[in-house]
């Protein structure tokens, strides 16, 4: 049954946001006139992409228990109780046939106040460990779709469907392109690339395992594609050792991430759920360093569901300094290894995901 009006909650950071962007997208591919409305938490990153992205959001004032001690966990009861208030009056205005949660503060009163009133509901869980909102709704939503196998552990197993993550279609069609990629960053076609992708805002343990490393990188036969994030880039850029290596290209943030897939020979990321999807259908060998500051040590979940595979190399986090620029040397020069792990994880990815998951939002509508 089609979707003519469809809530969808969740974000608070791109890993949740991007995958609800992309649903939405397909429910409005397949239905032009649907009607859907975002629910996010003010303050939170979802309050700036999803008007980005042409559609309409209400933000909920709930927040998240801070494990410091401050004076805002003791407002926090009375967010959640004004949440899920604001959470049932948007639906009962609303209306919608079907009620979705990406994970994050705001699906969670969204999601209970949708279930309270018997609206069909799905979630969708990015990660291989599940956060902590998805876990507790589980039990009474109608349907819960994971990118991982495996999770029976965490939700009911009647109510599990493995879709994959939704990933955005442009960001993996590779076909072509290395030409056009290698003009548009100005690299030389001659040599092995490696692109360092440290997410959005940048991530400062990749960053410093290259400046700590230029040496190496300064002597070797490759060269280097780096998105260091915004926060670091003003520094970086003004780095004298690092402007004198002219085989490192440095990026405040790669708009074009097609281009930089289909220029790289090895590929060195942190290991978001969402990247770990796009890696899979990129289909390159890739370097995994999981980031540490993350709940439950998801990324490390993340990544050993393809080491396991031999599908990626793992450095960690602790090593990476003195460890990841070496382990990618070694990888570049290794044309078995680097075939082998194109090899592993190209089986791993899933190119249907958001179809699929929206065909679940259909099923339980109907």
């Amino acid at each position: 049954m089609k979707v003519n009006r469809a809530i969808i909650s969740g974000g608070g950071t791109g890993g949740h946001i991007f995958p609800a962007i992309a649903i939405a997208n397909e429910i409005k591919r397949r239905n032009p006139d649907a009607e859907i409305l975002f629910v996010g938490a003010l303050g939170k990153m979802e309050m700036e992409k999803v008007p980005q992205a042409g559609y309409k959001i209400i933000g909920l004032p709930i927040a998240g228990f801070q494990r410091r001690f401050t004076l805002s966990n003791f407002m926090l009861p009375y967010k959640i109780i004004q949440s899920l208030s604001l959470a049932g009056k948007v639906i009962r205005d609303f209306k919608p046939d079907v009620v979705i949660g990406v994970g994050g503060y705001a699906s969670g009163p969204t999601l209970r106040s949708a279930i309270s009133k018997r609206i069909p509901t799905l979630i969708q869980e990015q990660n291989s460990f599940p956060g902590k909102t998805n876990k507790i709704l589980a039990p009474k939503v109608n349907r819960i779709c994971t990118a991982y196998e495996g999770l029976e552990k965490f939700f009911p197993k009647d109510k599990i469907v493995v879709t994959g993550n939704p990933v955005r279609s442009e960001m993996v069609d590779l076909e072509g392109k290395r030409g056009e990629a290698m003009s548009f960053f100005n690299l030389d076609p001659n040599k092995k690339t490696a692109l360092i992708v440290g997410g959005s805002l940048g991530a400062r343990t990749l960053n410093e395992s290259v400046t700590g490393q230029l040496e190496l990188i300064r002597n070797s036969g490759f060269q280097v594609l780096w998105q260091c994030g915004k926060f670091y880039y003003p520094e970086l850029k003004f780095n004298d050792a690092l402007n004198q290596t002219l085989n490192v290209h440095l990026h405040e943030f790669i708009q074009r991430m097609d281009l930089a897939y289909a220029v790289a020979d090895v590929i060195i990321s942190r290991a978001g759920a969402i990247a770990v999807s796009e890696l899979c259908l990129v289909k390159k060998p890739a370097i995994l360093v999981p980031s540490p500051n993350v709940a439950e040590d998801h990324q490390t979940k993340n990544a050993m569901a393809l080491v396991n595979k031999k599908a990626a190399i793992l450095v960690k986090d602790a090593d990476a300094r003195k460890e990841l620029i070496p382990v990618a040397a070694e990888l570049l020069n290794n044309a078995e290894q680097q075939h082998e792990l194109s090899q592993n994880i190209q089986p791993l990815g899933r190119s249907h995901a958001t179809e699929d998951i929206v065909n679940e939002i259909e099923k339980i509508i109907k």
